[in-house]
């Protein structure tokens, strides 16, 4: 590494603070779910697409944020992103004030839930192979900024005002964005792709690998996404709690799951990716049926919520652990964005699902059923499909039959 080259240890401090903070923002409507139904006056089911609109603008932004990525590097694009996200959060926090205007704020809020795209192609140039698992489960843990906001939103607007939590991730937001200008610092040697987005795109659906992760991590992390943005809502409406003590159980689901990303991608270095996607998804669907039966929440439904946390975040660390050895390095950056957007989009549907049955059964058994049945078929498809994949090429990575190498150049 050149002299002078910044630390990558310092790359990947930034990198986390910046994918934690933007997270943060990206998750401020999901506390004040309960609290907006109420103030405007709305359905479950037009809640539930209140707080799910910046989940699908996060995720589906996470692919051209991604391929700007690749041409503009992190450098640009992390305090470029940030600073875009502090107009939405303001607008959210002093102008909003019907469901149209909250829908424009939220969309525009999903700006923040792209920096994940941002974060592991910047992360990955910086760590050597043997050593990248760790990196990306550290960066990966920069998704806990759902659980501060999930701890703080709605005690700051109880305790101060309403709009102080917006005013107090602007300002966090303002003073990352300085400071990142001022240090972040892309590889000097880092690939940067020729050819137009549209033509890597393209190759990059065609692998059948794309496809195959891009399930699993809307399973998991998409899971995960759901129950952080819809919790507070579901534990409010079936258990009457308190808002407050809805978001604080909430936050208490998010702090697990995040700290067992890390542990899942140690898991699947140490025991292989497969068994520990095949547990983590039958834990899931066990749970979630055992979550339909809408069990006294102490301790029987408290112990399931946890333990489908530990569960998903299990889950989304072996995920990326299992891209490694079904994607050749080279494309490794540009799958990771399409498989990042999927699990995003994991989470959109959820609930607007879980509202709509709402709605018309009443209760949200038929919900968790599905949710059951879906991560029963993530374990079956993982213990067969992939596990044949995998197996069919011992001692190497596999190598997709439509896989291309683009032509590159480097960053100067």
């Amino acid at each position: 590494m050149p002299s002078g080259t910044p630390r990558p240890a310092l790359m990947l401090a930034m990198a986390t603070v910046g994918f934690t903070i933007t997270f943060w923002a990206w998750a401020l409507l999901a506390p004040l779910g309960a609290a907006l139904r109420e103030q405007l006056g709305l359905t479950a089911f037009q809640q539930s697409l209140l707080v799910a609109t910046p989940v699908i603008v996060g995720s589906l932004g996470r692919i051209p944020v991604g391929a700007l990525t690749d041409r503009l590097g992190a450098r640009r694009m992390f305090p470029a992103v940030a600073l875009l996200t502090v107009a939405p959060v303001l607008y959210l926090g002093h102008a909003a004030d019907s469901l149209a205007g909250y829908l424009v704020g939220g969309f525009f809020l999903g700006l923040g839930g792209t920096t994940f795209a941002i974060g592991i192609p910047f992360v990955n140039a910086w760590y050597p192979p043997a050593r990248r698992g760790l990196a990306l489960g550290i960066f990966g843990a920069g998704m806990g900024g759902t659980a501060i906001s999930a701890f703080s939103t709605v005690q700051l607007t109880k305790a101060v005002s309403p709009s102080f939590p917006f005013d107090l991730v602007a300002g966090v937001l303002v003073v990352y964005v300085v400071v990142a200008y001022l240090l972040l610092r892309d590889r000097p040697d880092r690939p940067v792709p020729s050819g137009s987005m549209l033509a890597r795109l393209g190759a990059t659906l065609r692998m059948p690998a794309t496809w195959q992760l891009s399930f699993l991590y809307a399973v998991a992390f998409g899971g995960f996404v759901a129950f952080s943005v819809y919790l507070p809502s579901y534990l409010v409406t079936s258990y009457q709690l308190d808002r407050a003590d809805a978001a604080l159980r909430t936050a208490g689901f998010v702090v697990l799951a995040v700290a067992m990303r890390p542990v899942g991608g140690w898991l699947a270095d140490r025991y292989q990716p497969i068994p520990v996607l095949t547990g983590a998804f039958a834990l899931v669907a066990v749970l979630a049926a055992v979550t339909s039966l809408e069990a006294p929440l102490i301790p029987v439904g408290t112990t399931a919520f946890l333990g489908m946390a530990a569960a998903l975040g299990t889950g989304t660390g072996a995920v990326f652990a299992l891209v490694a050895r079904m994607v050749a390095a080279e494309r490794v950056g540009a799958v990771t964005g399409v498989v990042g957007a999927a699990g995003g989009l994991g989470g959109f549907f959820p609930p607007l699902v879980m509202g709509l049955i709402y709605g018309v059964f009443g209760d949200y058994s038929a919900g968790f059923l599905l949710l059951a049945a879906t991560a029963a078929a993530a374990a079956l498809f993982t213990a067969t499909v992939l596990r044949h994949r995998v197996a069919g090429a011992p001692g190497r990575r596999l190598r997709p039959a439509t896989m291309f190498r683009p032509t590159v150049k480097r960053a100067r």
